[in-house]
């Protein structure tokens, strides 16, 4: 019963964050598997990434179907955080102590509190004056560093990708969330694969559990965000970063 009820609740957290702003999974999912359930970090991880990617997926369907997603330079981005993960990662191991297990946690609390002061009313007509080239060019610098980053410190990829959507290349938030879980549900995927390669399959009923819990709060906030106005969605979404940044800041360090 437990671990239903764990399961439900992270998988929901989970969910309803990647369809409001592109928050990954695992920024929920893994810590209150492994505080609640005494789960194995490296079997939580894998159990997040796989919850992810169908949610990451039908957010990114939903987006795009309400014309909410730039799918041509989401996949120049794609390719530069691909890249640049594994160079982030090497590097990371080049150094002792280097890994900053809660960079996603702060990540989120603090973009929760800066969508709230300052939201993102940038417009789709603002941001069709920039070139093609240019906006290639910056989606693959943009790309390389949030994938060096989150390959350095091993997390913080949607929060990352959301932030340097709207504040670098001036994305609106709806295209910019759209966007971000595009490419998070290639990401999620091949980080998934690698992990149940490695480390086999994890716990199957919090597997199930978790994928059905976090899909549900995916697909029920991404429709609600792409028929909520940008100020409404930035003050929601602002507000469930926070809750959500707060909940494991008290998880991961009073519990």
């Amino acid at each position: 019963m437990i671990k239903l009820i764990v399961c439900i609740i992270a998988g929901l957290g989970a969910g309803i964050g990647t369809g409001l702003a592109g928050l990954s999974a695992a920024a929920v999912i893994s810590p209150m598997l492994i505080t609640f359930l005494d789960f194995p970090a490296y079997e939580a991880v894998g159990i997040s990434l796989a919850s992810d990617v169908l949610a990451s997926a039908v957010s990114a369907y939903t987006y795009g179907k309400n014309k909410h997603l730039d799918v041509k330079n989401g996949l120049i981005m794609l390719c530069a955080v691909l890249v640049f993960t594994v160079a982030g990662s090497y590097a990371a191991g080049l150094l002792p102590n280097t890994t900053m297990g809660s960079f996603s946690v702060f990540m989120t609390f603090l973009l929760g509190i800066k969508f709230i002061i300052r939201p993102v009313m940038a417009t789709q007509e603002a941001r069709a004056d920039r070139s093609k080239a240019k906006m290639a060019l910056q989606s693959v610098l943009c790309g390389a560093l949030v994938g060096f980053i989150c390959g350095f410190v091993g997390a913080g990829g949607g929060m990352m990708m959301l932030l340097v959507l709207t504040s670098v290349l001036g994305y609106e938030l709806k295209t910019a969330v759209g966007t971000s879980v595009f490419i998070m549900s290639f990401t999620a995927f091949t980080g998934a694969v690698s992990h149940m390669a490695i480390g086999g399959l994890p716990d199957l009923s919090a597997l199930l559990l978790c994928i059905l819990a976090t899909l549900f709060g995916a697909q029920s906030s991404a429709l609600f965000a792409n028929k909520a106005s940008p100020a409404v969605l930035n003050r929601i979404t602002g507000v469930v970063l926070t809750v959500l940044g707060a909940a494991m800041l008290v998880i991961r360090f009073f519990l």
